[in-house]
């Protein structure tokens, strides 16, 4: 048994201010959507998917992300609960992890989107291949901009 502390990284994955020559390094974090839709375990497909958007992060009461649940799960009979057709343990990045490189593992691997998570498995959002994409295009183009 051990007890936790934060480090450098932490502060970066939440979004605390940065200095040091990476401070200005687009991170995931920064272009994550926050306004992720969420549900529990134990709801019923039928009221999750009444809510009208297309995925799901499953959280507990403290936010911690246990599962996807994706579209073609809200397609299953009303009655069954989100645990039994989650996609239990999803991967995750944190949020300090460089955009760069995230949206490069993204596009070789075909991936649409990603969670995002604290470094205690608490949801921050949801990094989608096409908005990193969009702003690392930004970012490049403003370093390019103060170059010249």
């Amino acid at each position: 048994m051990f007890d936790y502390t934060a480090g450098e990284v932490d502060w970066f994955a939440g979004g605390l201010p940065r200095e040091g020559r990476t401070a200005n390094v687009v991170r995931a974090g920064d272009v994550a959507r926050q306004d992720v839709g969420t549900c529990r375990l134990t709801e019923r497909i039928g009221d999750v998917g009444r809510r009208g958007q297309q995925t799901y992060v499953v959280v507990n009461d403290q936010n911690i992300v246990l599962g996807r649940l994706r579209m073609e799960a809200l397609k299953a009979d009303p009655d069954t609960s989100v645990e039994s057709v989650m996609e239990a343990g999803p991967g995750t990045i944190r949020p300090d992890e460089p955009l760069e490189s995230i949206t490069k593992r993204m596009q070789a691997r075909d991936l649409r989107s990603v969670l995002v998570t604290y470094s205690d498995g608490r949801l921050l959002g949801v990094l989608e291949k096409r908005r990193a994409e969009e702003a690392l295009a930004t970012a490049q183009a403003a370093t390019d901009g103060a170059l010249s």
